[in-house]
């Protein structure tokens, strides 16, 4: 929003957006991976990292990961994404090239972009593949991870127990009632306090930011706006037409139990179900044969426009 309102002064923003996301990326993944043991999305679902190996005892999420498997989950979170990103983008960006015949034919950084391109394909393909029978492996239960992210950073995921819930609680108590006596101790616990109130209010937006997103989606989609357009394209209908109430018209009396025609008390109420208006069966019987319209508003009504009431009318 800020790079399109002022180019000039916030168009770096957007040039520079995969790297603040990046940054942005690393600092909530540190985060939950220091206090949950678990990435941002891990500890949305109730999930944790365990190092891999057969630990008897598993250790709480609270306690964190060994230095070794924290460095490399973060990295993997965060970098892996990153480039897959970043080349891409420069995919794209040489197809184009390609496409418009920016290069000389003969150049040398042509020939080598364009057998890049011929082996991207190749190697996404395989790059995938290596996911999807991660996934299917895992499924089958011949896995421990349905990730090879996971197995290269030697962690694998498991559900929160009741112990490492009631641990994150404590911890969190102990972190907000604690007493700060210097500016140093209550600066940081200033910051601590709002970088904890940011990612509790990521972790309970998320859902409400999905469904809003989803709904976003399939209002824009190109299918919801052919029906759209189709829709407000109809020509809009008329006001009702209204007759004037002259000395043989049928004026609405004040009690609404009473017949607009016959002026007494309803007998069989029926509706119109063009109008609205009630009136007895046998009048507006009549009157719509004889008149092929309502008597109030002048609609065009049949017979088969009869609906009779059979409920009691408050």
């Amino acid at each position: 929003v800020l790079a399109e309102s002022n180019p000039g002064r916030y168009g770096f923003l957007w040039r520079r957006f995969d790297e603040i996301y990046v940054l942005l990326d690393f600092l909530l993944q540190q985060h939950y991976l220091a206090r949950c043991s678990a990435s941002f999305s891990e500890n949305f679902y109730s999930l944790k990292r365990i190092p891999v190996g057969d630990c008897k005892q598993q250790p709480l999420a609270t306690a964190g990961l060994p230095k070794k498997q924290h460095w490399k989950s973060l990295l993997l979170l965060v970098l892996v994404p990153y480039l897959k990103g970043k080349l891409e983008k420069l995919v794209s960006s040489l197809r184009e090239e390609d496409e418009y015949s920016i290069h000389p034919p003969s150049s040398s950084w042509k020939r080598f972009y364009r057998a890049f391109l011929a082996a991207y394909p190749f190697v996404n393909m395989t790059w995938e593949g290596w996911f999807l029978i991660q996934q299917l492996c895992y499924i089958l239960g011949k896995a421990q991870h349905h990730s090879p992210l996971l197995r290269l950073a030697g962690v694998r995921l498991v559900r929160l127990t009741a112990e490492d819930i009631r641990a994150l609680e404590k911890k969190l108590a102990v972190a907000t009632s604690s007493q700060t006596r210097s500016v140093k101790t209550q600066v940081q616990s200033a910051v601590r306090k709002a970088l904890g109130g940011i990612a509790f209010s990521l972790s309970s937006g998320l859902a409400i930011g999905v469904f809003f997103l989803q709904f976003l989606d399939w209002w824009y989609s190109s299918e919801n706006q052919e029906t759209i357009k189709s829709l407000t394209a109809l020509p809009t209908p008329p006001p009702p037409v209204h007759l004037d109430h002259g000395a043989g018209s049928a004026l609405l009396p004040k009690l609404k139990t009473v017949c607009p025609l016959c002026r007494k008390i309803r007998v069989n109420a029926t509706a119109l179900s063009t109008s609205g208006f009630v009136f007895c069966y046998r009048c507006v019987y009549n009157y719509v044969k004889t008149h092929q319209r309502c008597p109030i508003t002048g609609y065009t009504t049949e017979l088969q426009h009869l609906v009779k009431l059979y409920s009691p009318e408050s």
